[in-house]
């Protein structure tokens, strides 16, 4: 990860290394991407919360997950809070916004708008599926 700023949960790359598969590390450290179609959750219609699997904030719920049919999970809305921050990325040679745990800095993503989805905010936080940890909504 290129840009360096301070968060909440902080641990040194050995760490990291140490908590996270090295598919994990590759995504959430080092802002990589799983190859589209192939995470646990591009299609998971399960209800419950989706957090951080660095540090297991909040980041995502279930009611705000649609198909978008682009190979990963995607949200219209994060969870309330200000559990995802958004960073100018223009890697790649584009402009995109990258979309980042704010408790540990970890790379999500990215978040798109304006593509003509019918969702209530006409976003798209397109989300690696490795990036996350889906739990079960308790019955209440």
């Amino acid at each position: 990860m290129t840009e360096q700023r301070s968060y909440p949960v902080a641990k040194t790359d050995q760490e990291w290394r140490e908590q996270l598969s090295p598919q994990e590390y590759a995504v959430l450290r080092q802002a990589g991407t799983e190859r589209a179609f192939t995470g646990e959750y591009t299609d998971t219609e399960t209800e419950g919360v989706y957090s951080c699997r660095a540090c297991g904030a909040e980041l995502f719920r279930s009611d705000t997950k649609f198909h978008s049919h682009c190979g990963w999970p995607s949200f219209y809305a994060p969870a309330e809070g200000d559990n995802v921050e958004l960073i100018e990325d223009r890697s790649m040679g584009m402009v995109r916004t990258e979309v980042r745990c704010a408790s540990c800095g970890s790379h999500l993503g990215h978040v798109f708008e304006g593509e003509g989805y019918d969702t209530p905010t006409d976003q798209r936080y397109c989300i690696n599926s490795v990036s996350l940890r889906l739990t079960d909504t308790p019955q209440g």
